[in-house]
């Protein structure tokens, strides 16, 4: 897993398992889901920096410029390059760019993307290099109002259907394919699928839940794919205000969660359009907006 996963060792303690019933204790390797940050800069100026798991670092880049309002569209995302050391750096694009590796020394931490000549320079209030843990990624927005951004679609027009039944199975889809996660189990999922099919069309997995459904939205934003109508974005855990945001900005029409959303998140879906499903566990769930696009048999 490269830089994904970090081993180290850990004391075991199994109480009771030893000898006559005594506590057992045992050294041995345990494997830890990497957590490092990330600068995210935009033409050379220091946008944010966030906590993540390494990995897709192109995607989250471009999944954040649209949840920042940003970027909407796939060809405004020209590439972007990891910097590291004096002279070194790895072209990573987006629709016609090309993808490279840098020379020894790169920590792959730093991030500078290149957008097209017809997006506007960076709002300097915009640019609010705040510390973003893996918890929390909008803890440095001043207001409510701040991140309330204007979507480019209006997802309420959206005629996205999804049954009931089917929706139910793609928190076990989901889980299956969390593959860093079943080695360290410490990692967040998001993952998109075809409202219409169920087909899991992109999955990805981060210490922070805002990370990976940023990379969810990055995938869509290389592929050329926004806005993402008629999806579904199925989370691991609970649903946020700022995840029916990201998911608000990127087009989607239904956010779906294991757990429970906040009373904010709800606000928004509803004044957004947004389908919002928590608790989606096993046969049942509990829709909290617009539940107009759940189908329920007959």
């Amino acid at each position: 897993m490269g830089r994904i996963t970090a081993r180290r060792p850990v004391t075991r303690v199994t109480i009771g398992g030893g000898e006559g019933g005594t506590d057992a204790a045992r050294r041995r390797p345990d494997a830890l889901a990497v957590e490092e940050p990330l600068e995210i800069r935009v033409r050379g100026t220091s946008l944010a920096v966030t906590m993540r798991t390494p990995g897709h670092d192109v995607e989250l880049a471009s999944g954040f410029l649209v949840s920042e309002g940003v970027i909407s569209r796939g060809d405004q995302f020209r590439s972007a390059i990891h910097c590291g050391g004096p002279g070194t750096g790895g072209m990573l694009g987006g629709i016609g760019a090309f993808a490279g590796s840098s020379a020894d020394g790169n920590t792959y931490n730093v991030l500078d993307v290149s957008l097209a000549s017809d997006v506007p320079p960076l709002d300097p209030d915009l640019a609010r290099n705040f510390y973003t843990t893996s918890s929390c990624g909008l803890c440095g927005k001043a207001s409510i109002d701040a991140v309330r951004t204007v979507s480019s679609y209006d997802i309420a027009l959206d005629q996205a259907r999804v049954p009931a039944a089917m929706l139910s199975g793609f928190p076990d889809e989901l889980r299956r394919q969390q593959d860093v996660f079943d080695k360290t189990g410490g990692l967040h999922a998001a993952a998109l699928f075809d409202a219409a099919t169920g087909e899991a069309l992109v999955v990805r997995e981060d210490v922070g839940r805002h990370n990976a459904v940023d990379k969810v939205v990055g995938w869509a934003v290389l592929n050329d794919r926004l806005p993402l109508a008629g999806t579904v974005l199925q989370v691991s855990g609970r649903a946020s205000f700022e995840l029916v945001q990201k998911a608000v900005m990127a087009g989607i029409p239904v956010l779906a969660a294991v757990s429970a959303p906040s009373s904010l998140a709800v606000e928004l879906a509803e004044d957004s359009g947004l389908t919002l499903v928590g608790f989606l566990r096993g046969a049942s769930m509990n829709i909290y907006t617009h539940p107009d696009r759940i189908l329920l048999a007959a």
